[in-house]
Order: structure tokens, then C-alpha cells, then sequence
């Protein structure tokens, strides 16, 4: 959900990035963005509020994970765990994993503000830190999904820690915006790229070589098969409609876009038992 602000220092390429790459580049650009984008976003996502979108949909009128009561649910890419901590002022014990040290940070801080402790760890979502089978739930509301490269093991990690019949909950980008520049204005209208290249997006500072940003795309398809493929039934796709009055602009998304095109792809499916 996070649209890239991009100094005139960075060259923006598609060419093919591996998993190690991916890591070492997303980690350091979230602990350098965190604070901006808390102080952008915070009030919008709330201290303790569920939010899958720029579109404002909340998991209270969503309700893509179900009952949260009583169950252990882990958040992959949790940013400043609201939305776990959401997950704990509804009865449910609600735990975070992020890739940025800084992102955790204010978690902590939102934790001491609010008094709704959510426990967090730092780690990647291609090897969650937890024993089999530790979770009912495990979901990523534009957290870690995007950036990774090796996107089936992440699927098959979240299969792994999921009890039988657990629930697998998430929110990218919707795939068709691919073809689309990230513009929140009219440019943005217009495709200018196939939905069908899957070559990653590439920011690399041009003054030392570095890799800063990566984000990798796949099809509607692509996560259908992925998910099938470790063991899950799809039982929700939900594509939100941008709200009469919101005019809220938040990187690529506008007013503008969202009442021609999705935005968001929100996913939705069951370990089998």
C-alpha cells in the first residue's frame, strides 16, 4: 500500500532480483521510510484498526478472517502491528513479524501508548521463526507478499505454521494496476506496460550501485496457483470499490483511479484439514 517517493538520485529498471537481493534492499528502505510513512498514514490505520487498503475497507465490514476470538493469529509484515493489535482488542492473540527493526519500533511505541501489547519478532516471511502448526490465522494486509521473491516458499511457510483447517488472509495490489503507471492522476488511467510481465521493478541509487527497492508482481492466476498448490481452498477474492466522499490520496491510489479500476486484491482461503 505504499507508494515509493523516488529522489532524483535513483534509477528505477525491471530486470530479474533474486530473494537474498529483495531482503537486503526492502529491509533498509522500510527502516528509512518508517517514520514517514507512520506520520503519513498512522491516523488513517489507526492505533488498533484494520485497515486492507487505501480504499479504507476494515476488517470489521470485511470480516475475511473470520472469528478472531480466542485464536492465535499471526501478522506477516505487521509494520507498526495495528492491526494485530486490532486482532487483541477482539479477543484474539495476535502476533507480528517484520522485516524492518524500525517498523517494530513503533510498534513498541504504539504498544506503551495504547497498553495493547502486540508481541513482535524481526524476520522474513520465506522462514517464519515459529514450530508447525502454531496458528488459526495468518494474514498480511500489504505487508511482505509484494517483495518477495520466492513467493511459493513464504506460501508454503504460511501452510506450514497454520493448523489444519487454518485461514490464510492477505492484501496486495490488485495485479491488473501493473499495467498501469503508479500515478494517482490521469497518467495513471492509461496502460503502458503487459499485465503479463512479471519482471520485477527495481530502484537502484545510482551513486553507489545499490539495490534499494524491489517489487515483484504476479497475475490473479499466479496466486491462484500458488495457493492451491500448498494446500489451500480460495473462499474470498474481494476487489473494493473506492467510497462515495473518500478523497483520500495515498501514493498511486486516488478518487480518480478507484472508481474506474481496482486498486486492491483481497485474498481469502482455508488450509485443508
Amino acid at each position: 500500500m505504499e507508494q515509493h517517493h523516488l529522489p532524483q538520485t535513483v534509477h528505477v529498471e525491471r530486470r530479474a532480483v533474486g530473494e537474498a537481493e529483495s531482503r537486503r534492499a526492502n529491509g533498509p528502505d522500510w527502516d528509512r521510510y518508517a517514520d514517514e510513512y507512520q506520520a503519513t498514514h498512522g491516523t488513517f490505520l489507526g492505533d488498533a484498526g484494520f485497515v486492507w487498503g487505501p480504499e479504507g475497507l476494515t476488517e470489521e465490514e470485511a470480516g475475511v478472517l473470520g472469528p478472531v476470538e480466542g485464536r492465535d493469529v499471526l501478522e506477516v509484515g505487521s509494520g507498526a502491528g495495528q492491526c494485530s493489535r486490532w486482532v487483541r482488542t477482539h479477543g484474539g492473540r495476535g502476533f507480528g513479524l517484520d522485516l524492518s527493526m524500525r517498523q517494530l519500533q513503533h510498534s513498541r511505541r504504539i504498544d506503551d501508548g495504547t497498553g495493547v501489547a502486540v508481541p513482535c519478532l524481526l524476520g522474513t516471511a520465506t522462514a517464519l521463526p515459529f514450530a508447525d502448526g502454531s496458528f488459526d490465522i495468518v494474514f498480511s494486509a500489504f505487508g511482505a507478499l509484494q517483495f518477495i521473491s520466492e513467493i511459493d516458499i513464504a506460501v508454503a511457510e504460511v501452510a506450514r505454521v497454520l493448523r489444519p483447517g487454518g485461514r490464510f488472509a492477505f492484501s496486495i495490489t490488485h495485479p491488473t494496476r501493473w499495467s498501469f503507471p503508479d500515478d494517482p492522476g490521469e497518467p495513471g488511467l492509461t496502460a503502458s506496460q503487459s499485465y503479463w510481465d512479471r519482471t520485477p521493478y527495481v530502484e537502484t541509487d545510482d551513486a553507489s550501485g545499490r539495490v534499494s527497492y524491489v517489487e515483484h508482481h504476479r497475475t490473479l492466476g499466479d496466486w491462484v496457483a500458488l495457493l492451491a498448490g500448498a494446500g489451500f481452498r480460495i473462499t474470498d477474492l474481494l476487489e473494493p470499490e473506492w467510497p462515495e466522499g473518500h478523497d483520500r490520496v495515498w501514493g498511486g491510489w486516488s478518487g480518480l483511479r478507484g472508481r474506474l479500476t481496482p486498486g486492491t486484491a483481497i485474498f481469502g482461503a482455508n488450509l485443508a484439514d
